[in-house]
Order: C-alpha cells, then structure tokens, then sequence
C-alpha cells in the first residue's frame, strides 16, 4: 500500500466533512475552500467515496454530502482504498533487479510484509479516533499555554 496525494486529500476531506457535518450537507465548495484542494479534484474523490458506501450525497439546492457510515466506522484504509488502486510495490519498476527478471527478487518479501503493516496500521485507526486525537492535542496545548 501506498500513501499518494488522492490518499492524503480524500483523508483531509473526510476529516472535514466529519468535523463540519451533522444535520446540514456539506458540499464540496466548502471542503475545497476550508481545506485548498480544488473542486474538481475533490468531485472525483467523491464519486469514488460514494461508490465505496463512505459517504452519501444530496442533490439540489442544500445539497451537498454526509458520511456513509459512523466515524467510528470508516477507518483510514477504507479511504485510501477508496480512492487509490491497491499498489504492490514489489511490481515497481524500480524494485525489479536484472538478475531475478524471470524469477521472485528475495527483496520482494520485505516490500509485501511493508505493506501488510502500513495497512494494518491505518485499518487500525476510524475517523472518529483522528478527530479525538485533534481535540486531545488542541485541549494539552491550551493546557500548556
């Protein structure tokens, strides 16, 4: 797995119609201009996420989006897969060595455990443990002011 610019603005975005949602939708103009990432990236990141069940859209006028699920629901994974293509590293170009062209480099079992990890990590974290996280750190910092 690997974390691209699509994987880190669906995670902000999400994060931003976590944060600002609730009974109103939230469209993609605001998330665009609270966070600059453009209206057209993020209508593609959308179409993704709600093809994926992580968020449910409204059309018309107040329309906008919501979550699909609890944020105690939807993990940092289930973003990242959402919107980017599973990558195996040990495909990449630069992981192939001439001397193993027709066979398994012995590297290629380090780069697939990697990646096994990093998923495991980010399966292991929901939006709402990111949102508790900012609130904690936000509280400690005026704590410490």
């Amino acid at each position: 797995m690997r974390l691209s610019t699509k994987g880190r603005y669906a995670i902000t975005a999400m994060l931003d119609l976590a944060l600002k949602g609730g009974d109103d939708p939230v469209t993609l103009s605001e998330i665009s201009h609270n966070q600059g990432i453009s209206l057209s990236y993020l209508e593609q990141l959308f179409a993704n996420l709600r093809n994926k069940g992580l968020v449910k859209g409204v059309r018309g006028p107040g329309g906008g989006y919501y979550l699909g699920r609890p944020v105690s629901e939807i993990t940092i994974a289930d973003i990242i897969c959402a919107v980017d293509e599973w990558v195996d590293m040990t495909r990449s170009r630069r992981f192939v060595s001439h001397a193993y062209v027709n066979q398994r480099c012995p590297s290629h079992n380090l780069w697939d455990d990697l990646s096994d990890h990093i998923f495991d990590f980010l399966a292991g974290i929901t939006l709402g443990e990111l949102i508790e996280r900012g609130h904690h750190h936000r509280f400690e910092t005026k704590k410490a002011a």
